[in-house]
């Protein structure tokens, strides 16, 4: 007979693959991100979850905020970020930052990250080399 996963499993199990993964963006809206030129200028997030800090890179300066994840819900506190000038980055930082504040879920498969708006839109997808178990 098989058993039933409780929900504080899935959750554990959800967050559990958001953590301890660098996640790289690949994906901004409905604009795909030029992965293959600029990696080490995409945007990219780290989930510590001993911590419960997101830090990372907006394409241009540092950033972390605080986060809580649920079974697939995932908030976001204030953006803290570095003052770097931004030239020739056609707003990426901005609009990952507004991308950003909008989040209200997430969805993990396999070396894939999807943040979600509260109506399911997808706002920034990630890839990570690290497959999820």
């Amino acid at each position: 007979m098989p058993t039933q996963t409780s929900t504080s499993q899935i959750t554990a199990i959800n967050q559990a693959n958001l953590v301890q993964r660098t996640w790289t963006a690949t994906q901004l809206g409905n604009s795909m991100l030029n992965t293959a030129a600029n990696r080490q200028n995409l945007p990219y997030l780290n989930f510590d979850a001993t911590t419960q800090i997101v830090s990372g890179s907006d394409s241009c300066n540092r950033i972390n905020a605080s986060y809580t994840a649920g079974r697939d819900t995932l908030q976001l506190g204030q953006l803290a970020t570095t003052r770097m000038a931004c030239l020739n980055n056609n707003n990426l930082d901005q609009k990952f930052h507004e991308a950003l504040n909008k989040v209200t879920h997430y969805q993990v498969y396999g070396k894939t990250l999807k943040l979600l708006d509260r109506h399911g839109n997808l706002l920034i997808q990630f890839e990570t080399p690290t497959a999820v178990r």
